[in-house]
């Protein structure tokens, strides 16, 4: 089986597809507002830009039309499937 691919992982200008959250890594209020934003099962997702100095926080995500960023560790948690 192949191994699940993660946000965090994809390469900038790449879309993909959240299939699983582990929302028990996040704080229920951090869950609520990346849904507030779109983020959840089977929305589409790209990487715009990712943090200096090795890719390290804050990434870059569009959802839509929308470009906000999330921390690594959100990314992290989010399952994807590359489009």
């Amino acid at each position: 089986m192949k191994p699940a691919m993660t946000l965090d992982s994809l390469a900038c200008g790449s879309r993909a597809i959240i299939r699983t959250i582990d929302w028990a890594v996040l704080a229920p209020e951090e869950g609520t507002r990346l849904r507030a934003l779109g983020i959840d099962l089977g929305a589409q997702i790209g990487v715009a830009h990712k943090g200096v100095f090795g890719g390290s926080d804050p990434i870059a995500v569009t959802i839509g039309r929308m470009t906000i960023a999330i921390r690594r560790a959100h990314a992290a948690a989010m399952h994807i499937e590359p489009v």
